[in-house]
């Protein structure tokens, strides 16, 4: 099979095929739950199926299915088939930001630009306020009662930025027994240290506790908050991009 070749969304029914109403609305049902999916369509017949993210790894298609969905981005594909049109829906990705401190005030605009979403959680409420965060989601509350009104799911990506384990970690807690593709935690290997042994304390394993991307980001030697952030949003976007073994193709 060849590589995906990006087209334009708004051609992608450009030969005339109109996607079926019964596929269209278990998109919409997929789309709406945050979970993602790929309309493959075949573009000499126009025949169409749905394969949802669950599924991916037991159709005929998987590495290719696989690799479009990593890369989020929709498509044609040659295979020994013939040429398949790929419709990728993937949700927006959501940054949940464990801490309103200097370093997420960097964060906001730069994920922003990135296109992806940003949900600040503090309880102390003379640092989640909308006069330093304007036009950003918050929630002033101990992450133990924000987090499970939020839905985490495979999409979301938590950074615990307070360096108070007071606060950081009820939000890894949770963390840890969710589904998030990406968790990072401030704090110097030291730091890291002691809070591995407050974690298994509370019962997680050794290979629980290797999801945690700790000294958080990638080691760019960043010093100021923007370039923590920079690092932080980096780190994020290979996790998310990039195969396990950390190539692209």
């Amino acid at each position: 099979m060849s590589g995906l070749v990006p087209v334009s969304l708004s051609n992608r029914f450009d030969w005339g095929v109109a996607m079926d109403l019964s596929l269209l609305s278990k998109l919409n049902e997929e789309r709406a739950a945050r979970r993602a999916a790929v309309l493959v369509t075949d573009m000499v017949s126009g025949k169409q199926r749905l394969v949802l993210e669950a599924d991916i790894t037991t159709d005929p298609l998987a590495d290719v299915l696989s690799d479009a969905l990593r890369m989020g981005k929709s498509g044609v594909v040659e295979t020994p088939d013939g040429k398949l049109f790929l419709t990728v829906q993937a949700p927006i990705v959501r940054i949940i930001a464990i801490g309103a401190v200097h370093i997420s005030q960097a964060l906001v605009p730069m994920a922003h630009q990135l296109g992806f979403d940003i949900v600040i959680v503090d309880p102390r409420t003379a640092f989640a306020s909308p006069e330093r965060f304007p036009n950003v989601e918050m929630h002033a509350e101990w992450p133990d009662v924000a987090l499970p009104k939020l839905g985490v799911d495979r999409y979301t990506a938590f950074v615990m930025l307070t360096h108070d384990p007071k606060i950081d970690d009820p939000a890894l807690l949770i963390a840890l027994k969710s589904p998030s593709f990406y968790i990072g935690a401030l704090g110097s290997r030291k730091t890291h240290a002691t809070r591995v042994e407050r974690l298994k304390e509370a019962g997680f394993s050794d290979e629980d506790i290797a999801r945690i991307h700790a000294p958080i980001g990638l080691n760019i030697g960043g010093i100021s908050p923007a370039e923590v952030a920079l690092s932080i949003l980096a780190q994020i976007t290979a996790k998310l991009r990039l195969k396990p073994d950390g190539t692209r193709a």
